[in-house]
């Protein structure tokens, strides 16, 4: 049924990255005839730890008009050009999953068919992603901006720090914040939210509704009941600690990702501290022998006591419904192990400013905001088992049991057809292209069994010929990259 009530009034139930994210988007880039007011209670705080980006946060930034080294200064940011694996497929293995191309595709086939075939003659070729500039200049410890072609980058940020440099944003542009806990939510006949009341009796009503409340889910679990569908029989793990450590050395430009014998540990290298973090499945691991773990694996002084955090991964069966939205972790929550949590909110809020209801919601519109976002979850769920099911460990049960557990039925097709022709293909909706694909499956020790019939057109000196040209351009790309710290100290003034 569509809703003819045009919608004026925003009411965002929470702040943090997704809150302040979603008033800051909707206020400059909308909010022309919005009144919007965001409630959050200092009591209740956020979970905070998601540290990691990947490059689409650039979008925004740029939609928002978002001074680049200002919002460094102000998150205590760093670059990041990938993630590094390490212990994923076995002890004493490690790749690096890096933003960008990795070598030179042709029409109709990606860069590791030609690298497979020179694999296959036993030319002397580097490992695959060697090939790419992201991947190379982040092994160098290399950051700089290029030109005609830039290198693909996102950044490690503090949260904290970036939910209050977007609060600064939302608020010139007129959002209005509320202090206060909210004690219970008012619906109207039809069942939509009407309005919610805080504690110290104020009533804030509206017409759209935004949950950020976190994992609490005030309003699309406690008040409309959206059922969840639950993703832990694929992804067991459902727990982790925090912890802050001093910098020890000069900040890399990756996230370290190490496995431990029940799940993995993160490393993110900010301008003045580290930020910790241990993932576990309480079903192997309990917290004291996760904090015991995580505290002897950091480098540098401990600054924070360590902070349990419990999640459930899986979505919402709707991520709107009747006059709210979810967003952030009240929509779901996919492991942070890829860095795409503050992906997610990006891609919902611009998916309601495409589709929002300025003269009445429209039920089309409703469901294809919910396939959409149902859609890219399904995918980045996909992706993160492949890194658990493909492994070759042998000396811990959580790990042979991930490497036996049912995997999705379209990531089980993906693989088949990677192992069998070498292929990846990108849906719409997939935020992971073919090389994020080709580099992790390779990675994680998937071999394809041949290569694309269009490389043999190739002579064999011509081959050698052009991968020695994808190994010197990398190469020269180095030669002309900053040290990462260089770089930060010349554009952000970290000095």
């Amino acid at each position: 049924m569509n809703h003819q009530n045009p919608v004026s009034r925003v009411v965002i139930v929470g702040g943090g990255t997704a809150g302040w994210m979603t008033a800051a988007a909707l206020s400059k880039l909308i909010g022309q005839t919005l009144a919007i007011t965001l409630v959050e209670s200092e009591e209740i705080g956020t979970v905070g730890v998601g540290e990691a980006t990947i490059p689409t946060l650039l979008t925004l930034h740029k939609l928002l008009k978002i001074d680049e080294r200002e919002f460094l200064k102000s998150v205590k940011g760093t670059i990041k050009l990938g993630i590094q694996f390490e212990n994923w497929l076995r002890a004493d293995h490690r790749y690096i999953h890096s933003f960008g191309y990795t070598g030179e595709s042709c029409w109709a086939a990606g860069f590791q068919h030609f690298w497979l075939k020179s694999r296959s003659l036993g030319h002397d070729v580097l490992g695959y992603g060697e090939y790419a500039p992201e991947l190379a200049a982040a092994k160098a410890n290399k950051f700089g901006f290029l030109k005609p072609e830039p290198l693909n980058y996102a950044y490690h940020l503090e949260a904290s720090g970036y939910a209050k440099f977007l609060r600064g944003i939302a608020e010139q542009h007129g959002v209005t914040r509320k202090e206060g806990k909210i004690v219970s939510v008012d619906q109207s006949d039809s069942g939509d939210i009407a309005s919610v009341m805080l504690q110290d009796g104020q009533s804030v009503t509206g017409d759209l509704f935004i949950d950020c409340s976190g994992f609490a889910g005030l309003l699309i679990d406690k008040t409309l009941k959206v059922g969840f569908d639950d993703y832990s029989h694929h992804l067991p793990c459902d727990s982790a600690v925090a912890v802050q450590t001093q910098s020890v050395s000069d900040p890399v430009p990756y996230t370290r990702a190490m496995t431990h014998s029940a799940g993995w540990q993160w490393r993110i290298p900010l301008q003045h501290r580290v930020g910790n973090g241990l993932v576990y499945s309480s079903a192997f691991y309990s917290d004291d022998e996760a904090i015991a773990r995580l505290t002897r694996n950091t480098e540098g002084e401990i600054l924070t006591d360590p902070r349990v955090i419990r999640f459930k991964t899986g979505q919402r069966q709707h991520h709107w419904y009747k006059n709210c939205v979810a967003i952030g972790l009240s929509a779901g929550f996919i492991e942070p192990m890829e860095s795409t949590s503050i992906h997610l909110i990006m891609r919902a809020i611009i998916r309601l400013m495409q589709m929002f209801p300025h003269h009445g919601s429209r039920d089309a519109d409703i469901r294809e905001f919910n396939r959409q976002m149902r859609e890219e979850i399904t995918f980045i769920r996909d992706f993160i088992v492949l890194h658990y099911h493909a492994n070759e460990h042998q000396e811990a049960p959580f790990w042979t049991a991930m490497a036996h557990l049912d995997i999705p039925d379209t990531l089980a097709h993906r693989l088949e057809l990677f192992r069998e022709t070498g292929r990846v293909f990108q849906a719409q909706g997939d935020v992971f292209g073919e090389n994020s694909w080709t580099q992790v499956m390779l990675g994680q020790g998937i071999m394809p069994q041949r290569y694309h019939h269009i490389v043999d057109m190739m002579s064999e000196p011509e081959l050698r010929d052009f991968m020695s040209r994808q190994h010197n351009r990398v190469n020269q790309i180095l030669d002309v990259l900053p040290n990462h710290q260089a770089f930060l100290d010349a554009y952000v003034g970290t000095q």
